[in-house]
């Protein structure tokens, strides 16, 4: 069975022009794991659009071939470094991991 990493941002900006800037540079930075990050097999991510204030802002939607590749995900240094600029702009995290 396959794992699929769910993990929704809440931004910690409070003016439009900024939160957007920050939720862009997440999505590229993201993004941007794939093919870098041995047995990442997919991965999106997306804003939210309807409810602003009380959805969370970025949904990260990711898929590895089992919990030990999801692991090494969590320690690649390309993972650590997106991660920790993620840490500087948001309010909030939610994930949760399961098979599909």
């Amino acid at each position: 069975m396959a794992i699929r990493h769910i993990v929704l941002f809440q931004l910690a900006a409070t003016d439009e022009a900024t939160r957007e800037e920050h939720a862009a540079e997440a999505k590229r930075r993201l993004e941007a794991l794939v093919g870098v990050v041995p047995d990442l097999l997919d991965l999106t991510v997306s804003r939210n659009v309807a409810y602003e204030g009380s959805n969370f802002d970025i949904v990260l939607e990711s898929h590895f071939p089992d919990v030990a590749a999801l692991e090494a995900y969590q320690v690649h240094p390309a993972h650590v470094e997106t991660a920790s600029f993620i840490g500087t702009i948001r309010s909030g995290r939610a994930a949760i991991d399961f098979e599909v």
